[in-house]
């Protein structure tokens, strides 16, 4: 009988400590996340923990941890990494009010088992000094033989660059696509290498005149060395449109994950993060894009403009990465 009674106590108080949880697989890395999750403690009592990778490997991890894994909420970068989130089956559908309200349904899971937390543009940016200010106004010019030795763009095996091959197949076709990319090689200063941030730096340093990048490491430039504040001051920025539609868009996200042992908790650290407060703070200090209507983005993204987003589907984004992998590769792209 203490036996039981001793067991029942210890199964009574591992409840009680897992209720109290919840536990964050992520893969981004910024401070204003840690500012968010303390934030989230602070108002709920609830205790965040966090383990911290790369997408891929905590996507591998929560297949191989099955039933058995710690996951409660798993947050993720861009289109094709949550597709195959999705594809794996480590989500499970939301139900919440607030969030199918809130969220615009292209920013979200048909089946509701994933919703945007951020946006960031594929922008470009040019050396002042190029005389091109205003001159590109679509995606689609990028394979224009007039910009031949100008365009500084990271590698094929990046997801952005995926995601903005794969929404130009939505638009276009594969075959269009494929000769679009092929001009863009055509058209590259160099090999591709280095992140959004290096071919920006680039353009600064003459190799080049035009830069592919994401809106938000921009603004990361902006808040860094001396150098790289000159090189945000030397640029401008550019949101070009697909011919047919607008500013290519992609996303961060998160989803409960499918095994989640704090299902409620995890529901309000979503919920949370989706809150005007918490979307303001992802704008404002990772210069990203807020989903929420209504909440205020920085100043500095603010003075770049407004943005049109483009009407493709984050679930489009993702159905047709392996398409963009494969034209990339055909067009030649590094």
């Amino acid at each position: 009988m203490i036996k039981k009674l001793a067991l029942s106590a210890i199964i009574l108080t591992s409840s009680l400590i897992a209720s109290n949880n919840v536990n964050v697989y992520s893969s981004r890395h910024y401070d204003t996340d840690k500012q968010l999750f303390k934030m989230f403690e602070k108002n709920t009592g609830i205790k965040v923990k966090v383990i911290q990778a790369k997408d891929d490997a905590l996507i591998k991890r929560m297949e191989s941890e099955g039933k058995n894994s710690p996951a409660d909420v798993f947050i993720t970068v861009d289109a094709a990494r949550i597709q195959r989130a999705t594809e794996k089956k480590l989500f499970q559908p939301i139900q919440s009010d607030f969030l199918v309200k809130n969220i615009d349904s292209k920013l979200r899971d048909k089946d509701n088992q994933w919703f945007a937390l951020t946006k960031r543009a594929r922008m470009v940016t040019v050396r002042k000094d190029s005389k091109l200010s205003n001159s590109i106004k679509t995606y689609e010019e990028l394979a224009d033989p007039k910009y031949k030795g100008q365009i500084m763009v990271r590698s094929s095996s990046n997801v952005y660059n995926q995601s903005l091959m794969a929404a130009m197949i939505k638009h276009h076709g594969v075959e269009y696509a494929t000769t679009w990319a092929k001009g863009v090689v055509a058209n590259m200063a160099r090999d591709p290498k280095g992140s959004d941030r290096d071919q920006a730096r680039g353009i600064n340093a003459g190799l080049g005149s035009i830069a592919i990048m994401n809106t938000y490491y921009l603004g990361k430039l902006a808040n860094g060395s001396l150098s790289d504040k000159e090189v945000v001051e030397n640029v401008n920025v550019i949101f070009p449109k697909f011919e047919n539609g607008g500013t290519h868009v992609n996303i961060s996200a998160a989803g409960v994950a499918r095994y989640a042992k704090n299902k409620e908790n995890a529901i309000k650290f979503i919920e949370f993060l989706l809150s005007k407060e918490a979307q303001e703070v992802f704008a404002k200090g990772n210069y990203e894009y807020p989903i929420i209507k209504g909440a205020e983005i920085s100043p500095l993204v603010a003075s770049w403009g407004k943005i049109q987003d483009d009407n493709v589907t984050i679930n489009d984004l993702g159905k047709f990465n392996k398409d963009a992998v494969k034209a990339l590769d055909v067009a030649g792209w590094k």
